[in-house]
């Protein structure tokens, strides 16, 4: 937490810019008329109710230095939403598997990566995690000097000291809800539940709930021997699967949970609900093993539904030939937070393993240190999960998944050719949606703000008129122009999406500001202003293109819903010499050709810069 007091506060930017980002982003959406409309409302609320409504918003942010000014209400909009968080909020990322193939044994992964989180989560409690930071000048700031001279400039000014060397410090403020941590289903709004005293790990298995201390009395951890002998003992018991799993609720409606919750509470549940909640983290450990990527990604995102514990801050899930993943809640915090405990255990499970396969289990009596939970049902909460087992299973049958990789170049020929491998893969999804449904729609790119206090993500807009008429030249109008031409156009697509990217990046992007403006203005009891009645505005916040990337040694995929009926979900990865899509689809969309689209797409691009005339 060295750089956490000194972080600059997330800029809420000027009404005109936001206005101006708004059009840009709507042009290609519009017809000519419907534009003119859309332009007219905004301007009025600029110039109107929007400035009145800014006005509040800076006041309301000078009196509040302690956080930022998306803060309340983003907290607000996850916790809510009533919809079920599994396929709509949570996603997923998986590890690459152990390189040293014997340590993907089940008891032996779920061991390390167990001993591994714990290491992790007593390291940031101590104070002695090194804190996350953004080093655009690596060959300066990454270096054990710069940390040694680093330590003694005081947390009030630290980050100044990073930034001279062209480093940013990044806010931690999320980590502490990774672990003991749980959202809680209340009516109209969830709450955040954090009790950092329980020492105990919940693991599930074939449905069945078990806890066991992974911490003693004393704050040590728990030795590696024992944690495997408990996990061993819950891995061996022969229980049956249970005829009304629990996990089911946590798939639930957050308003029909919260009542069936209150039931379970009612009803004598009350000491293993709160074991539930306060434990470490969850630990799911399936009795299956994974097939190919596609199974992989169903596994991950929502398995059977019995086997996870939604709610929880993170599930870490280890199948039963050792491949792992993590299925994290979304309203605590953000990918960056999970992608570095991501890293750090996969680092350290993979180099200081605590156990090896030949390891033998101490001989403890696990059965007097692992509890297993059991849950007293009355009929109303039997058939409450047997509801909710079936509108999972129905939701999760719709459910496509489908992937590619473009093996023909990656990060490095596009960086050779002086274009953003970013921006080619978001150029590549236009294209391919055009190709496919002959139109251009919103579309939505996360970007985190975490270089500010209490930043949370900002929208990048792919969708642009540098992109619609690029993909209009490659897909409608190939022989009008030359490959000369169609590179130009690519390198105005790459220029423009860097620059909405540093934009957003740098907080000013215009989705998170419309958003506070109109939280406020709901907050106060005022009137909806018009602008946010427009059908551009809501056409432009049903996100059908939903995209999402993240890359890191300990990742090999990840994943998450569409975020409305008849979008795409698309977490993509571009490596060094290949590029990864994992597309999510429900029935009125075909992933499948969707991709099809997108490697045809990404091969003309390819051709393009390379020199290479490509054929309709």
């Amino acid at each position: 937490m060295h750089y956490q007091r000194s972080l600059p506060r997330l800029p809420v930017p000027k009404l005109e810019d936001t206005i101006m980002r708004y059009l840009n982003a709507q042009k290609p959406l519009l017809s000519d008329d419907r534009f003119r409309k859309t332009e007219e409302l905004a301007h009025a609320f600029e110039k109107g109710v929007g400035r009145e409504l800014h006005e509040q918003l800076v006041a309301q942010d000078n009196q509040n230095k302690h956080t930022s000014y998306i803060t309340g209400p983003w907290f607000d909009m996850y916790l809510k939403a009533r919809e079920p968080v599994v396929l709509n909020f949570n996603a997923f990322m998986s590890f690459n598997p152990d390189p040293k193939p014997e340590y993907n044994d089940q008891l032996t992964r779920a061991t390390n990566m167990t001993v591994s989180a714990v290491r992790f989560m007593k390291t940031f409690r101590a104070g002695y995690l090194e804190p996350e930071v953004f080093h655009l000048n690596p060959e300066k700031s990454d270096t054990e000097l710069f940390k040694k001279i680093i330590r003694f400039v005081p947390s009030s000014v630290s980050w100044f000291g990073a930034y001279m060397v062209n480093a940013y410090p990044l806010d931690m403020s999320q980590y502490f809800r990774l672990f003991n941590s749980t959202r809680l289903p209340k009516l109209e709004k969830d709450e955040l539940y954090t009790d950092e005293k329980a020492k105990h790990l919940l693991v599930l298995r074939k449905g069945n709930f078990y806890v066991f201390d992974v911490v003693d009395r004393d704050g040590n951890m728990v030795k590696p021997s024992e944690i495997q002998a408990h996990l061993k003992y819950i891995l061996s018991d022969n229980s049956a699967a249970p005829e009304f799993p629990l996990g089911y609720l946590s798939s639930e409606n957050r308003d029909t949970w919260a009542s069936l919750r209150k039931n379970l509470l009612d009803n004598g549940n009350e000491e293993a609900l709160q074991k539930v909640d306060s434990a470490v983290f969850c630990l799911s450990l399936d009795d299956f093993p994974i097939k190919d990527f596609v199974h992989l990604s169903h596994t991950m995102l929502h398995g059977d539904g019995a086997n996870r514990w939604y709610d929880k801050s993170f599930n870490l899930i280890i199948t039963k030939d050792g491949t792992a993943g993590i299925n994290f809640e979304h309203s605590w915090g953000d990918g960056v937070a999970v992608l570095r405990f991501q890293n750090e255990v996969f680092k350290d499970s993979t180099t200081s393993p605590a156990i090896s396969p030949q390891s033998q289990p101490a001989s403890v009596d696990s059965s007097k240190a692992v509890q297993k939970l059991d849950l007293r049902l009355n009929d109303a909460l039997k058939a409450g999960i047997t509801k909710a087992k079936q509108k999972f299973d129905a939701t999760v049958e719709s459910l496509s998944i489908n992937m590619i990789q473009f093996q023909e170049g990656g990060k490095d020929l596009l960086k050779q050719k002086k274009v953003s491998p970013d921006a080619v893969a978001q150029l590549a999804f236009q294209m391919a949606f055009l190709r496919q449904y002959n139109q251009t729609v919103a579309t939505y790119e996360s970007c985190s703000t975490a270089a500010f206090k209490h930043g949370r993500t900002e929208t990048i807009r792919p969708a642009s008129v540098h992109t619609k008429k690029c993909s209009e030249a490659f897909v409608k109008e190939l022989s009008k122009h030359s490959t000369e031409e169609l590179h130009k156009l690519v390198v105005e697509c790459s220029k423009y999406h860097g620059r909405l990217t540093k934009e957003a990046a740098m907080g000013q992007g215009f989705d998170r500001h419309l958003f506070g403006l109109r939280y406020l203005a709901l907050s106060r009891g005022l009137a909806l202003p018009d602008f946010y009645k427009d059908q551009a505005y809501a056409q432009i916040n049903h996100n059908i293109l939903s995209t999402s990337t993240l890359v890191s040694p300990a990742v090999q995929l990840g994943g998450f819903g569409p975020v409305v009926a008849d979008g795409f979900g698309l977490g993509y990865q571009v490596q060094d010499d290949w590029i990864g899509c994992n597309v999510s689809s429900y029935p009125s969309r075909n992933g499948k050709e969707f991709l099809q689209c997108i490697h045809k797409s990404l091969e003309d691009i390819f051709n393009v810069l390379k020199g290479k005339k490509i054929g309709s």
